[in-house]
């Protein structure tokens, strides 16, 4: 027998309990609410915060940190954060009630998502990736951007004429048109590299000349690039030469090759602040490598349309020579080689001051090639060389009693010279180089001073010239010995690296003579 429904009347206060806890879940509602709105405004805010807050995927997680290691109703507890490759990871442990690690406990990892970048620069940081060094621009000198940019233009260049030299070369040997067997043609682009690696190897006897002369000659071989691409043009007017020329230009461009590989290092090294060299090296590299293929699709392009060889290479080669003298320039050494030294002592004697390292290296004479033999300064120079007779020998040489060196003018040359004892030390070859351009500057000074009667009358009375530069090397004796320290201490001061095997000495020294000390 079913029994009706037992109806209870609900007292006031039951109903108002109800009515509380109503209300009470309502409000707990709302609470949950906000501070899941606070967690995720937490999480993508992570950049400006210390420490991130964990991921809202678990129950136990409904969180915000508090004195940046606790979670707020939670039963986990922050050990740390961590950030790799722009993702944020927070390590979490669960907590017993007085707020610590539980025993035996283990550490959960939960992913924070960081705000997310744009496309584009996701896309601008990988290129970045392969063209700039680590720390950026902190970790390279403020030269390396002009170098690198000139650098690559230059390899723009360089690979949009190596398509139409490619192209002569083929037609010349006869490829295109079957003018010549195939064994025929294989031996002679195999006897054309032959001559390259010969003449490579015949360059490097240079040697240290890439260490201390590296302007002049990173801008020599890059004109030997156009001179061996401008005779590989020339085969396409003389084919049947195209053996010797195709030789002679393969000589020319692995000559030059030497050459870049050989200065690369030290320049490289010039722009690194620390242990980076290789990392600066791989970047400028991979810089050259894009802006040559850059150049070579391109040229591509512009040679299915026929241009004119003579038009195209005029272009191409103006392009590459200019930013290849424009690279050597934006390149800052600090040691003082021959060109360098010659502009901080003019500079010296002229204004009081060295050149800093910037000033120094734009004064810098690029096109002064070091197997060139007209220089108005000969350091370390054979005894013969420097003097006529015997009597100019003794005349000059009390003035050098205390010295490891003399230092002289040839009139009949026009040229200083600077002779080494036996004895000198790193010093004392860089006050001799330093005594020869103080010499140097007395006489152009004497030399604009006097007029054409007096330069006749000089030459009518030999013993007036002998008396005259006694004079003038007693008197640089005096200032050398006076300001050398001078300079020496403002060099450093500058920045300057002084070395004498920069200054690449002659190998003569002189010896055997009682009145040598």
């Amino acid at each position: 027998m079913a029994h009706p429904p037992i109806k209870l009347k609900q007292s006031a206060s039951t109903s108002a309990a109800q009515t509380l806890t109503t209300s009470s879940s309502a409000q707990d509602a709302r609470l949950l609410v906000r501070e899941t709105l606070r967690i995720s405004a937490n999480l993508a805010d992570l950049a400006a915060q210390p420490l991130s807050s964990p991921s809202p995927s678990s129950s136990h997680l409904s969180a915000a940190l508090v004195d940046s290691s606790e979670f707020v109703n939670s039963s986990l507890r922050l050990i740390c954060c961590e950030e790799i490759d722009g993702r944020r990871w927070s390590y979490v442990a669960e907590k017993d009630a007085s707020g610590r690690f539980k025993k035996g406990s283990s550490i959960r990892a939960l992913s924070s998502h960081a705000p997310q970048t744009p496309p584009i620069e996701e896309v601008m940081s990988f290129v970045r990736s392969y063209v700039l060094p680590e720390g950026f621009p902190d970790s390279v000198t403020s030269s390396y951007v002009p170098y690198m940019s000139w650098r690559a233009l230059k390899h723009f260049f360089g690979g949009a004429m190596g398509v139409f030299t490619t192209q002569t070369l083929l037609s010349s040997v006869g490829v295109s048109r079957n003018r010549v067997a195939p064994g025929a043609v294989a031996i002679n682009w195999i006897l054309k590299d032959g001559a390259g690696r010969v003449g490579k190897m015949i360059f490097a006897r240079q040697g240290k000349k890439f260490d201390y002369d590296l302007k002049q000659l990173r801008i020599a071989g890059d004109l030997l690039m156009e001179v061996g691409a401008a005779v590989e043009l020339a085969t396409a007017a003389v084919p049947h030469l195209f053996l010797p020329l195709a030789c002679a230009a393969n000589v020319a461009k692995n000559v030059a090759a030497v050459t870049s590989t050989s200065t690369r290092t030290p320049i490289y090294k010039a722009f690194a602040k620390g242990e980076n060299i290789g990392d600066v090296t791989a970047k400028g590299e991979c810089v050259g490598n894009i802006a040559d293929l850059l150049g070579t699709g391109l040229s591509i392009m512009i040679s299915k349309r026929n241009p004119s060889l003579v038009t195209t290479f005029a272009f191409l080669s103006c392009g590459y020579v200019f930013s290849s003298y424009q690279e050597v320039k934006s390149v800052v050494l600090h040691t003082l080689n021959r060109a360098r030294f010659t502009v901080a002592v003019d500079s010296f004697l002229k204004t009081g001051r060295v050149p800093s390292l910037q000033e120094g290296n734009m004064s810098e004479k690029i096109f002064n090639f070091p197997w060139l033999k007209e220089k108005p300064v000969v350091l370390g120079s054979r005894f013969r060389d420097a003097f006529q007779d015997p009597g100019a020998y003794l005349a000059v040489e009390p003035l050098f009693e205390k010295e490891r060196y003399i230092v002289t003018y040839n009139p009949s040359k026009g040229k200083i010279y600077a002779l080494l004892k036996d004895q000198a030390k790193s010093d004392d070859i860089l006050k001799a180089a330093f005594h020869a351009h103080v010499l140097l500057h007395f006489m152009q000074s004497s030399n604009e001073s006097q007029s054409s009667a007096q330069k006749q009358r000089e030459y009518d009375h030999p013993d007036i010239v002998a008396t005259d530069l006694e004079a003038r090397i007693a008197e640089s004796c005096k200032m050398v010995s006076t300001s050398y320290g001078i300079f020496k201490s403002k060099a450093v001061e500058q920045g300057w690296k002084m070395s004498e095997s920069h200054l690449n000495p002659g190998r003569a020294r002189l010896y055997g003579s009682d009145k040598l000390r």
